[in-house]
């Protein structure tokens, strides 16, 4: 890990997943991609912790899968989200935003 990364909170990488698949789906090397693009490198997230989250998060109902070719014609997972996934997402935005706050508030103070 490099000074600029992070580990990720826990539940972080839910959040994450989620709104990396809000404008689409997505397999799992380009969900890692643009977790690590939005988060400008903070956050990279392995195949040993993603691919579990995705597993139980299709698992809980948030996302739904299908077999596709990814961009280099290889057989690849897509995942996007479910309506039940879409509110997780919002409450998991909320949620987050309050956490922030806080831990804001504290470290103004």
């Amino acid at each position: 890990m490099t000074p600029s990364q992070t580990e990720l909170l826990q539940g972080t990488l839910d959040m994450l997943i989620l709104k990396s698949l809000a404008l689409g789906e997505m397999h799992g090397l380009g969900i890692s991609r643009r977790i690590e693009q939005v988060t400008r490198g903070t956050f990279q997230v392995k195949p040993g912790s993603l691919f579990p989250a995705l597993h139980r998060m299709e698992e809980e109902g948030w996302l739904s899968s299908s077999w596709g070719e990814s961009e280099n014609n290889r057989r690849a997972k897509y995942y996007q989200l479910t309506k039940k996934g879409r509110r997780q997402l919002e409450n998991e935005t909320q949620r987050w935003g309050r956490i922030s706050l806080a831990i804001e508030r504290a470290l103004e103070t």
